[in-house]
């Protein structure tokens, strides 16, 4: 088990890493704003390795990307940020011919992408598109899904067009709470056409293989807020990770796990990065992380003793949960194990 499998000298997380690759939303930022503590700390992060982002949001350029990251503290280039309009990009260059018409439905940040990729870009089933992209965009309405469902109407195994998706993230943070994301536009489509998009962002690996391949990086470390896409893809490109509870997913969401969706390391907020990461012992069947100790007995889930972190707790409840295989639901979880007292948007 990856998570808690750490030296007893207790190494940083950032220790040997020469690559940082941080997604945004829920990781830096929720909407507008900074998270608290998230600047300073990739600042620091910076000192002796490189710091690139990784994001499946497809509403903006990377130029603008890098310009809000920039005036949030965060001096950043555009070529710093690895986009899933990007990864959409490659894998559209292996389906349809060099200067085809493609039916964008998506932003500025998806627009751009395909005509730098050589692609005419148009927004009408009309023009007799060679494929269809998405991507989220706060404008995408029903006009849009709709012009996507008539180019895709013919399966494509019946020689229909090609459709990919740059990602399917069903939420994403935003100053005000959590809202729908790209994956609830693209099932709108699906229902429709049924039939299912190609994706490139994460969970995929092209956008992971992407950011190595760009930041020539030998170690690198990913940091995430979603299980199901930055933590899965992380793990399936080989990239150690870890998940920082500042955005989606909560305690509840990591006790529950999957094999294919545990991080490396499980952090309160990104300070933890620079702090020794603790090993979890674990003897006479109970899970000790620091002052916190969890066993499991049969069914149920039992705390032995809170320490003085929550964050530890809940290393030790989700080692101890996750070191036996068996799914959530075959245990009784004190409420205590998934309190959630981690800030997030």
């Amino acid at each position: 088990m990856a998570l808690f499998s750490r030296r007893a000298d207790e190494r940083a997380p950032l220790d040997g890493v020469d690559v940082v690759l941080a997604d945004l939303d829920g990781v830096v930022y929720a909407g507008a704003g900074a998270l608290p503590h998230a600047v300073e700390s990739l600042n620091r992060a910076r000192d002796g390795r490189r710091l690139g982002y990784i994001t499946n949001n497809a509403s903006r350029t990377d130029a603008s990307v890098a310009a809000h990251l920039s005036e949030l503290g965060l001096p950043t280039a555009a070529g710093e940020i690895v986009t899933s309009p990007q990864a959409a990009m490659r894998l559209l260059t292996t389906m349809v011919p060099a200067g085809s018409t493609i039916l964008v439905v998506g932003g500025d940040g998806l627009v751009d992408e395909t005509e730098k990729a050589g692609f005419v870009v148009t927004r009408s089933a009309d023009d007799n598109p060679a494929a269809v992209v998405q991507g989220f965009a706060p404008e995408v309405g029903w006009l849009h899904l709709a012009e996507a469902a008539y180019a895709l109407k013919v399966p494509e195994d019946e020689g229909g067009i090609p459709w990919v998706a740059t990602n399917t993230d069903w939420t994403i943070p935003q100053a005000r709470g959590v809202a729908p994301g790209n994956g609830t536009l693209v099932s709108a489509v699906h229902t429709a056409v049924g039939r299912l998009a190609t994706v490139a962002g994460k969970p995929e690996t092209p956008i992971f293989e992407e950011a190595i391949a760009r930041f020539d990086a030998d170690s690198p470390l990913f940091l995430g807020d979603r299980l199901d896409t930055d933590i899965i893809g992380s793990n399936r490109a080989g990239i150690p990770s870890a998940l920082v509870l500042t955005g989606i997913d909560r305690p509840k969401h990591v006790l529950a796990a999957a094999k294919d969706s545990q991080p490396t390391y499980l952090l309160s907020d990104l300070r933890e990065l620079h702090e020794p990461y603790p090993e979890a012992r674990v003897r006479d069947g109970v899970v000790t992380v620091r002052g916190a100790s969890v066993r499991i007995d049969g069914a149920d889930v039992r705390i032995v003793s809170e320490g003085d972190r929550p964050i530890d707790l809940l290393r030790a409840g989700a080692k101890a949960i996750w070191d036996t295989g068996r799914a959530i639901y075959g245990f009784r979880v004190p409420e205590r194990l998934y309190a959630d007292p981690f800030h997030r948007p």
